[in-house]
C-alpha cells in the first residue's frame, strides 16, 4: 500500500483519484519525450565506468595516459547508451545516482532516466514487471538486452509543488497495477484518510483469504 498511494498535501479531499500504472516520487534527471513501442530497464549501479574498481589503485604515470583513460570512459559511456538505444529502451530506472556525463549522453540518444528511486520501489517494479536489474559493464555490449519491461508510457506528473513521474506498466496476471493520489488539505488529515484507507484494503484483504479457504 505505501508504494501504491502518493499522498497529495494542499489539495481538497474531492480531488483524490485513481491513476493507472504506478506514480514515482522523484522526477526525471532526463526527459525524452517518445511514443510508441517502449521498453525500460532497471539499474541498481552506476552505468558509467570508473577508472578503477572499488579498493584497485589506480596509478598514472602521464597526463597522456590519463587523458586516454578518460577518453575509453566517454567512449565506454556512449557504447552502453547506444546499445539500449539499439535495443530500444528508452528509459533507465536506477536506484543509484547516474554521473553527469552519463545523463548528458543518454539526453543525446532519447534515453530518459530516473534515478535515486528507493529500496521498496525497485522491490515493486521488479515484482511487477518480473525484470531483473540489468548491468551492462559486467558483459560486452552484443545482443539483445533480455532484462528489460514494456512500458505503455512514462510522463512527467506535477502533484501540487511536487514533480513526479507516471509510468503505465503491462499487467501482470490479474494484477493491474493502479496508484492512489490521496489528497487533504492538511498533513495530518491526509495521513488520516491513508491510514483508513489501508486498514479497509487489510480487511477486505482478510475477507478474502477467508472466501478462498
Amino acid at each position: 500500500f505505501a508504494e501504491l498511494h502518493v499522498p497529495v498535501v494542499g489539495l481538497p479531499l474531492a480531488s483524490s483519484r485513481v491513476l493507472p500504472g504506478i506514480v514515482l516520487r522523484r522526477d526525471f534527471a532526463a526527459y525524452c519525450p517518445a511514443a510508441g513501442d517502449l521498453r525500460a530497464v532497471l539499474v541498481t549501479e552506476p552505468l558509467r565506468p570508473a577508472l578503477a574498481a572499488p579498493g584497485v589503485e589506480f596509478v598514472v604515470e602521464s597526463e597522456g595516459q590519463y587523458q586516454a583513460s578518460l577518453c575509453w570512459i566517454t567512449r565506454r559511456t556512449e557504447a552502453v547508451v547506444k546499445h539500449l538505444q539499439s535495443n530500444n529502451i528508452k528509459l533507465l530506472l536506477s536506484s543509484v545516482k547516474q554521473e553527469e556525463a552519463f545523463i548528458y549522453c543518454a539526453k543525446l540518444h532519447g534515453v530518459s532516466v530516473v534515478e535515486c528511486l528507493s529500496s521498496e520501489e525497485m522491490a515493486l517494479l521488479c515484482e511487477i514487471t518480473g525484470a531483473s536489474p540489468y548491468s551492462p559493464l559486467r558483459g560486452n555490449l552484443q545482443g539483445e538486452v533480455t532484462d528489460s519491461t514494456e512500458v505503455s508510457f512514462c510522463r512527467p506528473l506535477l502533484l501540487g509543488s511536487t514533480r513526479c513521474v507516471h509510468l503505465g506498466l503491462p499487467r501482470l496476471c490479474a494484477f493491474e497495477p493502479h496508484c492512489l493520489l490521496l489528497c487533504g488539505p492538511l498533513p495530518a488529515a491526509t495521513e488520516q484518510h491513508a491510514a483508513a484507507l489501508h486498514g479497509a484494503f487489510t480487511v477486505l484483504q482478510q475477507l478474502f483469504k477467508a472466501v478462498r479457504q
